[in-house]
């Protein structure tokens, strides 16, 4: 009896486990909006990983519990930040939703970031706190990311592979990333990558839409500084039950350098009513000034309604002054999210046209694709199908077509086509007018081109749209702590099209006027990673230069900050 008994409760826990049968892969699959036919050779690929995620109902059974708990906070930073809601299941791949995960390659956290990755994102690391593993902020950080991606491919299949190896691995590998495509197939040769995540979307889509999570939690917004003991008796919940959802808290306390999300371990209707930070990867913003009345109002330009952007607008409040919701504001703008407000330009509240009433305009210098595209009111999408191409740079003086496709054999010749007037009365793009003689060379090479915009013996980088720093110090070759410290950005790295960055160090093109400060007195508020960030280098490096085998610092000790062997 006793058997019978013990037998029948691990039936019944079974099937509380497992309460499907293993789901089979379809022949059809829709993914952020793409429609995928996936051929036998892959399906059986496919439902080789779905298989074994099944084969242990208890591990398979704790993973959904993780993904109940979480996917609500996952799924509401991804609405805000239009990622398509598909790709929360990468997180599960990524890390099984274990906040302390640590891959073989040091990459760390729910989203698998390594440090000098996730810090680019806006995260911070350091001794003190590890965002990597707040599940608010490396949500955030990964949104980011995965934006970044679709920017340059317009794919999110091409975006999702570039998040294992990244855009240029991506470029490499692949001829055509079929920008903009709604329909794709998936084959045996498809990255293993995408076909894994495709087998932790069927696994587990099912069995975690079904049923409420054993344990819920909420987001508690952070206020100052306090220690993990504090907010422990806010909440009512015991510090060693905080601290289980909270690894990302390293030290026992919180600073008050921005607002964080902490994870509270309990039903909703017991916790405080407060929301979780609208930004919890940034600074707090600023409070906006009022508009003046004539900021408000919305004028016609290109036959569409626009309104012009003030100093330190954020995109929220500048499409809720146009008068739309922040994601259709996006979208007739042809944003990404992470975009910075340019300063006094005309953005759309209404969904550009497909062209322009004139054939063709020359590029200014700082131009670049999305530029045209809001100067001349016309889909950015158009203008790089009219242009044969998927970049948004151009080259001065470079002929771009608004209604048409360029013809392949087109001369690039300015002086041999028609002069083209248009009216600029309305944007202050910074640029000076093309000459009508200038001709436009023919592409080169990323050297060819730093070498080109050489100026003052410094080699400068003009920024295009949807370019972030990574992109910029892998395009030539530099270290992304050196370009952060040549152009002193400190903790700022937003970045702005037509920015203008230095690829050299300045201080190699100035003379020297006494010797160069390279040590950094330590004060009692300093940790390792301000200082890093303070003088744009790396942790490892600063650690390495001062021979630190730990983050500990004394309050009067001297750090080098600069390496007076290798010049950095």
């Amino acid at each position: 009896m006793k058997t019978l008994t013990a037998l029948f409760f691990v039936v019944a826990m079974s099937a509380i486990a497992q309460p499907y049968e293993v789901p089979q892969v379809p022949h059809k699959l829709n993914f952020a909006g793409i429609t995928l036919t996936i051929r036998d050779d892959a399906r059986r690929d496919i439902q080789k990983d779905v298989d074994a995620l099944w084969q242990s109902p208890r591990h398979f059974n704790i993973k959904v519990e993780r993904a109940k708990t979480y996917f609500p906070i996952i799924e509401k930073i991804f609405a805000e930040e239009r990622v398509p809601d598909d790709f929360k299941f990468l997180v599960l791949q990524e890390s099984a939703l274990i906040p302390d995960a640590v891959s073989v390659s040091n990459a760390v956290g729910f989203w698998q970031f390594k440090d000098f990755t996730a810090m680019e994102m806006g995260l911070r690391v350091d001794d003190i706190i590890d965002e990597r593993m707040n599940i608010a902020s490396a949500s955030r950080g990964a949104a980011k990311y995965i934006k970044q991606n679709n920017y340059r491919f317009n794919n999110w299949i091409y975006a999702l592979q570039a998040y294992q190896m990244g855009a240029g691995g991506v470029l490499r590998a692949v001829e055509d990333t079929e920008s903009g495509t709604k329909h794709m197939t998936i084959t045996s040769n498809t990255y293993w990558y995408v076909k894994k995540f495709l087998a932790h979307k069927v696994a587990f889509e099912k069995a975690v839409a079904s049923g409420q999570p054993l344990q819920p939690v909420s987001t508690y917004e952070s206020k100052g500084e306090q220690s993990l003991e504090e907010i422990a008796e806010k909440v009512a919940v015991p510090a060693a039950s905080l601290l289980q959802y909270n690894k990302w808290i390293r030290q026992g306390s919180i600073p008050n350098d921005r607002t964080y999300a902490i994870l509270i371990p309990l039903p909703a209707e017991k916790l405080p009513t407060q929301p979780i930070a609208e930004k919890t990867i940034a600074k707090a913003e600023s409070p906006q000034p009022a508009p003046a009345n004539n900021a408000t109002s919305i004028i016609v330009l290109n036959g569409l309604p626009a309104i012009k952007s003030m100093t330190g607008e954020t995109m929220t409040a500048l499409a809720k002054r146009a008068g739309v919701s922040l994601p259709a504001f996006m979208t007739y703008n042809d944003l990404q999210g992470f975009e910075k407000v340019i300063a006094n330009q005309y953005y759309y509240a209404a969904r550009k046209k497909n062209k322009a009433d004139q054939s063709q305009v020359f590029a200014k210098q700082g131009d670049d694709l999305w530029s045209i595209s809001q100067q001349h009111g016309v889909s950015l999408m158009k203008l790089k199908k009219y242009n044969r191409t998927t970049e948004t740079q151009l080259k001065e003086g470079q002929a771009v077509w608004l209604s048409s496709k360029m013809p392949k054999t087109f001369n690039t010749r300015m002086d041999d086509q028609p002069t083209i007037k248009t009216d600029d009365s309305y944007f202050s793009w910074g640029a000076s007018s093309t000459t009508a003689n200038a001709i436009v060379k023919s592409p080169q090479s990323h050297e060819d081109n730093a070498e080109a915009n050489r100026t003052n013996n410094l080699t400068i980088h003009t920024v295009a749209a949807g370019e972030n720093l990574n992109d910029i110090a892998r395009k030539y070759g530099h270290n992304l702590s050196d370009l952060i410290r040549w152009n002193s950005l400190g903790e700022n790295r937003d970045l702005s099209p037509g920015q203008k960055l230095q690829l050299t160090d300045n201080q190699l093109n100035k003379p020297q006027e006494g010797p160069a400060v390279t040590v950094h007195e330590v004060k009692p508020s300093d940790t390792l990673y301000g200082i890093a960030r303070q003088y744009g280098i790396t942790i490892k490096e600063l650690m390495e230069w001062n021979g630190k085998k730990d983050f500990s610092l004394s309050i009067g000790e001297k750090l080098k900050v600069r390496n007076t062997e290798t010049g950095r």
